[in-house]
This record gives C-alpha cells, structure tokens and sequence, in this order.
C-alpha cells in the first residue's frame, strides 16, 4: 500500500511514526518485556505503525519498546523510517556522479538485459546512500535513476522520487582547522561507546555497536572488532559490503550503500551507518563499529583525511583511533 499508485506524488510525506522488520521476523508481545506472552508476529521488511514508544526495565541496555497493532515489540531489530518522495533531477553533468539517500523505507531496484528484460535485484534500503551518474527509462516508461554500484557491473536503476540528492555543502568537513594531532578517538568495547576529543575534550560521544566477540563472517574472519590504535585509512560515502552477487536474497550478507564508510584496518573494519538494527549498547557486527546514521555522518565529517567534492573515496593517513576494553 506504501507504494501504490495514489502516493506517486512529489514532495508527498507520512507523518506517522513508521519502523521497519529488519529481520527475518520479530514478535510481538502482550507486554513490553520478553516473558510475556507472544500473541502474533510480522516479517521481513513488513512496516508497522508506532503508537506510543515505552521505556520498559529490560532489557537495561536498550529499554525502548513500541506499542504496535495488537501489542509490543522491541526495538533491537527495528528501524524507524520515514516516507517522503522527492523531486527529479535531470540535468546531469556528464562523467559526474551524485550522492542520494533513500528516503522510503525500502525501495526496489530494477536491472535490463536483453535476454530477460527487467528484472528485480535486492532493495535498498532507508538511509542508505548511493551514487547517481544519470537517469534513464524505467520499467513503467518513467524516468529512473540509473545507480553506480562499484561491485556491480550491470547497472540498475531505481525510482526517482525514491531518492533525494544530498547537498554538497552537508558534507562540509567539520572543525578542519583543528590540527592533525589536537584530534583523536576513543572507542571503549565494554562500555560501547565511542568518543571523538579535539585538545583532549570530547565533542561528540555516542553509544555504538562493535564486532561479536565470538563468531565468524562470511569471508571465515572472525567478528571481533580489533583493539590497539589505528588511523583512518579510507572514507567512502556509500559502500557496497558483501559480494556484489544480485542472486542473493533479503537475509543474506548483501549490504549496498553502507554509509558514511571510514575505515581504520586494511582488512576493512571501519565506522559506518546501519540501517538493519536498533540494538546500540551490544555487539551486533562482523567486526565493524556500527553507528547511528546520522551520528556516522557527523564522524565522517569530522574525521580527517578531510572528504570534499563528489569523491568515490579519500585516502590517506588519517586521525588517529583507540581501541580498548576499560
């Protein structure tokens, strides 16, 4: 219903307050805590109303259920979405690439081959961020987004009203005259918190989630995020963690997007936006410190090597990182 034909319209928003299943399934409870009763579940990209939010005892890390149609869910692997459609750009310089964040809860991509013709791949989703380099016919005769994804050879195109251009100046770097050594971070794995120090004072501080400490990725590495310093090594706005395999379906380790990507090992453990869980407080990840969208942003931003113009990526040796247990 989200995305029938009556909500085409530009400039068009859902002022409700919307989360989306960002897992296989979630149930849903007759009270806000774990050992009541389950009287019903919902699936997979399924969106659910928010009624009321509630602050329940447990769990203590993270205490926010949602009062939902015919009971409560918690919030862990929950993501709160909006629906806002945009206007088309059109103009495009040639060679140029743009940066666009979803601005529905999921969107559905389209591919074209001659020997299939259109053909659905996996959705992107709220928050995530891809580059743009032009538009093109989509599979309704409308105009569509065509998606540069840098693991994908075929491109792909997707909704235009389903993206919105990022301004370059919200990208503006933040605190650059700040010397490379006045700035450094602190990232603590027992209390999961990160913290970002110019002249030793913290200006920014947030609860985060980093690797599990036991268990492996797809790649067969293990999931723990790595303690001792580091310095940033990369920034990439928006990049595709997995394989690139189309095949793959909505549960698989297929992530395009991730935004706000700063990596600080070569074997690519970095701070990046999560738009899959809600669970900040515990270890969630493949060995990466996940992050609120918006928070990662503001790292991003903050962080040197300084990331201007549109840029695929920015190397260099950047701000120096901390990882310890306190």
């Amino acid at each position: 219903m989200a995305f029938s034909p009556i909500k085409e319209r530009l400039n068009l928003f859902d002022d409700r307050m919307l989360v989306r299943v960002a897992t296989d399934a979630i149930s849903v409870h007759s009270q806000p805590n774990d050992e009541s009763r389950i009287i019903g579940q919902w699936y997979r990209d399924d969106l659910l109303t928010v009624y009321e939010e509630v602050i329940a005892e447990t769990p203590a890390y993270n205490p926010v259920w949602y009062r939902v149609w015919g009971g409560f869910v918690h919030r862990a692997r929950l993501q709160r979405v909006e629906l806002l459609y945009n206007p088309t750009q059109t103009i495009f310089e040639e060679g140029q690439r743009y940066l666009a964040e979803v601005t529905v809860p999921f969107s559905q991509p389209m591919r074209y081959s001659k020997f299939y013709g259109w053909e659905p791949i996996y959705p992107l989703y709220y928050e995530s961020v891809h580059w743009v380099d032009s538009v093109g016919e989509g599979p309704d005769g409308k105009i569509w987004y065509r998606i540069f994804d840098e693991l994908v050879s075929v491109p792909y195109y997707v909704p235009t009203a389903h993206l919105r251009m990022i301004p370059p100046k919200s990208l503006a770097p933040i605190s650059p005259e700040v010397e490379y050594l006045d700035k450094h971070v602190d990232v603590d794995l027992t209390t999961q918190r990160v913290m970002a120090y110019e002249y030793e004072k913290i200006v920014f501080e947030t609860v985060i989630s980093s690797g599990l400490v036991y268990g492996g990725n797809p790649n067969g590495i293990g999931t723990k995020t790595p303690t001792g310093k580091f310095h940033i090594r990369e920034k990439m706005p928006s990049k595709h963690m997995g394989d690139g395999s189309l095949a793959s379906d909505t549960s698989a380790y297929e992530l395009p997007g991730v935004p706000w990507t700063c990596f600080f090992t070569e074997a690519g453990h970095a701070f990046h936006g999560t738009y899959w869980h809600e669970n900040y407080g515990v270890p969630m990840s493949h060995g990466c410190i996940n992050m609120r969208t918006h928070e990662a942003k503001w790292l991003f931003r903050w962080l040197r090597p300084v990331h201007d113009g549109p840029q695929l990526y920015r190397r260099g040796y950047g701000t120096e990182v901390n990882i310890f247990y306190s």
